[in-house]
């Protein structure tokens, strides 16, 4: 792929455009892939059927005619699931657009929406044998049909981004998101590189009952921030925070291996997971817009200095258990009977010896004179390790992030114990960064 850096650094300084506005044809095109994906003909797609294979060849060969490069073959990555007994056959489309920066383009944003729905029902009517069909065409052939569009957008316009944007239709979301579980834990090797994965969810109606939503599962203010930022320098269509229940989705693999994620969704109506869930009752001019926005949040994604920050789904459920940890209490050192030792030592000990021998300071704060104080929480388990390592204040995220790394690296301490029973304790220590004046 060709690479013109000094042409690429000016384009990037000019202000984002609104992409959807300006392209008279994305409605027309968002029409013509929801229609065909949601057709009597693909038999509503089920999970494993001729219908669903077919769904993920045409994705492939919209990507592949907008120019995306292409990660799998025609038919798919193929994977199987077992199910009472049987097993279902199916797929992932996967296709990519390489970032210009030659280090960030080995950093990934990943836009993905499901392929399969529900398939169809055979109903005896009148005496006679009749097919049902579950057309799913907002549910979720509205999310793929944004998929192949904002694909279209960035292969067209490569030089805005400098890590690479990955495009996925997941196979056999009914059965448990296998697709996307396949993706995240077997398919894709560089998972970890992958700053922030956006699912397209149900994104074809609109309206008081159905407004535009994003949710972020844990609460993550950098993608909120992201979000912001743009409805504050005039995105045209700009979504709302989402309350409550997350919707079910193929984000959960990437939520599960603590990867942040966003989802995109205009929220489900009654004809969804219906028969009347048909093409011709979706709004494609707001459609359009959705679009315009996702393109532009990827883009920004795409080109911050660093990836979005990892932030552990740990929720207090009560004032001393975690949720995500089985249930167990965390104690703090004050509270056990025999707090956590380092190498026959306690927490200061653990600072002197391992956190500062090993701490380097990070180049760019070091040239640019910035120094701090990095708080950072991590637990001793029962067995010993150190998990949960997060930064939870500090001035600088290289800081952070080389803090947290020396931290995570730590060899077993002896656990803490209480009532004679190995127990987790929880620390919060600061890790201070200091410059030496010169004479």
């Amino acid at each position: 792929m060709k690479r013109i850096s000094t042409v690429a650094a000016l384009l990037l300084s000019v202000a984002s455009v609104s992409t959807a506005q300006v392209d008279a044809g994305i409605e027309k095109n968002l029409a013509k892939h929801v229609i065909y994906l949601s057709s009597d003909s693909l038999g509503g797609r089920k999970a494993g059927s001729p219908g669903e294979t077919e769904a993920g060849m045409y994705m492939y060969d919209r990507l592949k005619e907008y120019g995306v490069t292409m990660l799998s073959p025609r038919t798919g990555q193929d994977f199987s699931i077992v199910r009472d007994g049987d097993t279902v056959f199916s797929r992932n489309i996967v296709g990519i657009v390489e970032g210009y920066d030659p280090v960030l383009k080995n950093q990934y944003i990943v836009l993905g929406a499901n392929l399969d729905h529900l398939g169809s029902n055979e109903l005896t009517v009148d005496g006679k044998q009749e097919i049902q069909v579950f057309p799913g065409a907002n549910d979720n052939a509205s999310g793929i049909a944004a998929v192949i569009e904002v694909a279209r957008m960035v292969a067209s316009s490569p030089y805005f981004f400098r890590r690479s944007v990955v495009f996925v239709g997941f196979g056999a979301k009914e059965e448990g998101m296998a697709g996307s579980w396949y993706f995240a834990n077997r398919a894709f090797p560089e998972i970890d590189s992958v700053s922030v994965m956006i699912d397209a969810r149900i994104l074809g109606k609109s309206g008081p009952a159905n407004p535009f939503l994003y949710f972020t599962g844990v609460a993550h203010p950098e993608l909120n921030q992201t979000v912001g930022n743009l409805a504050e320098v005039g995105a045209f269509y700009t979504p709302s925070k989402g309350v409550g229940v997350l919707p079910i989705g193929d984000y959960l693999p990437f939520y599960n291996r603590n990867i942040p994620v966003l989802v995109f969704t205009t929220g489900t109506d009654r004809n969804v997971r219906t028969v009347r869930d048909k093409a011709d009752l979706l709004d494609y001019g707001t459609m359009g817009y959705i679009c315009d926005f996702i393109y532009n949040f990827i883009r920004e994604a795409a080109n911050r200095d660093l990836m979005f920050e990892r932030i552990l789904p740990v929720e207090v459920v009560s004032g001393d258990k975690v949720a995500g940890t089985g249930g167990e209490r965390v104690y703090t050192s004050y509270e056990v009977d025999v707090a956590p030792q380092f190498f026959k030592g306690d927490v200061g000990t653990f600072l002197n010896d391992w956190v500062y021998t090993y701490l380097r300071y990070p180049e760019i704060p070091l040239s640019q004179g910035v120094s701090g104080t990095v708080t950072v929480e991590f637990i001793v388990e029962k067995d010993g390790s150190v998990t949960g390592v997060r930064a939870v204040s500090g001035n600088d995220q290289y800081l952070e992030d080389e803090a947290v790394r020396v931290i995570a690296a730590s060899p077993k301490w002896k656990p803490g114990q209480m009532g004679g029973e190995k127990v987790r304790v929880k620390y919060s220590v600061p890790v201070e960064f200091r410059l030496k004046k010169r004479k």
